[in-house]
């Protein structure tokens, strides 16, 4: 019996479901996995029993995915599990921020007392008067799960699109729209935008990538949409644009310090993927990654690790060594084997920068000491024994 430890409230319902020979635990300690959401990691006592983590959403920013995995835990996460959710939630934010429909609406509360309400309605209306999304330029930053949609969404919008990302792949790339006008630079994506929208992650190469110099390059009152992540936006720079009027509004998904103190915004309280669908599909990737890895081995959509799969699990015996990325590692594996007069059925590795993986599937099972054997070659993180 597998045993998962959930943290957090995963679906609204609170309904997790893994099937048969699995069970929930109340302690990290005799969990073989954990499934969870937003509670930071960081500083969390891990157990040495933890296998793999399953986030259910794309960001694992609290999670320290490095350092778990030279303990040899693999962290998953859900990617385009949320997509849809975030991609309507843009849309939102695009004709809020262009029509004063909030504005207008806050003008009927205040007047709700007087008497003459509908007629003083018409007369106030002039002071709502927006602008429509059709024939706008919008400039459309990271093409991967949600950026793709959101771009051929605006296409149908009937807006004029430009897509920027040099590591688009090559699924998104398919799916994008012929109408989605790609661009080399980011420079020439932000030139004359009437809105910009980000959807890419956070890494080294994304903090602050939008700050004073591409702000300038929009047209005068520009839109800025930023439901990724708080750090690729340079909130100094969107602050002063929106008070000299570069920026006419900022809608974001982040209720930091500095942004709740920003002109003519629109911040929601980190829901962009707050809806009940997108919390199941996340829910049901994370499981199915989870499920996959703890019986055959297999890893897909891991952030720590590379993508690896040799199917289910049907020899006699299936071990994984989760291990650093180094010369000869194969080499003292299989010297190993050979000592044990063990036959490889077959065997796969991957690496994903400073970390790889290797699985083989053996005709016999492997005895005790050939296994510790293998825990013993230096840069080994774990070895487990799947089947």
């Amino acid at each position: 019996m597998r045993k998962i430890k959930t943290i957090d409230d995963i679906t609204k319902d609170g309904a997790v479901e893994f099937g048969n020979g699995y069970e929930f635990v109340d302690k990290a300690e005799d969990a073989d996995a954990i499934l969870m959401r937003s509670t930071d990691l960081h500083g969390y006592e891990l157990p040495e029993g933890i296998r793999a983590i399953a986030r259910c959403g794309a960001g694992v920013n609290n999670i320290p995915i490095e350092e778990y995995a030279k303990r040899g835990v693999v962290v998953f996460n859900s990617p385009g599990a949320n997509a849809n959710a975030v991609k309507e939630i843009v849309l939102a934010a695009l004709i809020l921020s262009s029509r004063g429909v909030v504005q207008s609406m806050q003008w009927v509360r205040d007047n709700a007392e007087d008497p003459n309400i509908l007629v003083n309605a018409e007369k106030a209306k002039k002071a709502f008067v927006g602008r429509e999304l059709k024939g706008k330029r919008i400039g459309v930053i990271g093409l991967g799960n949600v950026g793709s949609k959101v771009a051929n969404a605006c296409v149908d919008l009937g807006m004029d699109v430009y897509g920027y990302d040099p590591f688009i792949s090559v699924e998104h790339a398919w799916a994008l729209s012929q109408s989605v006008q790609r661009v080399g630079t980011l420079e020439d994506l932000c030139r004359g935008c009437d809105y910009l929208t980000v959807h890419v992650p956070s890494k080294a190469d994304t903090i602050s990538m939008i700050s004073t110099e591409q702000l300038d390059l929009l047209a005068p009152g520009a839109v800025l949409i930023n439901y990724a992540r708080e750090t690729i936006i340079d909130e100094d720079a969107v602050d002063a644009a929106l008070r000299e009027g570069k920026l006419s509004w900022f809608s974001c998904d982040f209720a930091t310090p500095k942004t709740v103190k920003m002109p003519n915004t629109f911040i929601t309280t980190h829901s962009g993927a707050g809806t009940g669908e997108a919390e199941a599909n996340c829910a049901d990737m994370a499981i199915s990654e989870l499920k996959d890895y703890l019986e055959n081995g297999n890893i897909v959509h891991s952030v720590n690790y590379p993508a690896c799969s040799m199917g289910k699990a049907r020899a006699a015996s299936r071990i994984a060594c989760l291990h650093a990325n180094v010369p000869n590692m194969i080499g003292q594996i299989t010297a190993i084997l050979a000592k044990d007069n063990a036959n490889v059925q077959r065997m796969v590795n991957e690496s994903a920068g400073e970390n790889a993986y290797t699985m083989f599937d053996t005709d016999e099972h492997l005895d005790a000491t050939t296994i510790e054997a293998l825990k013993q070659i230096p840069a080994i993180y774990r070895v487990r024994v799947i089947k």
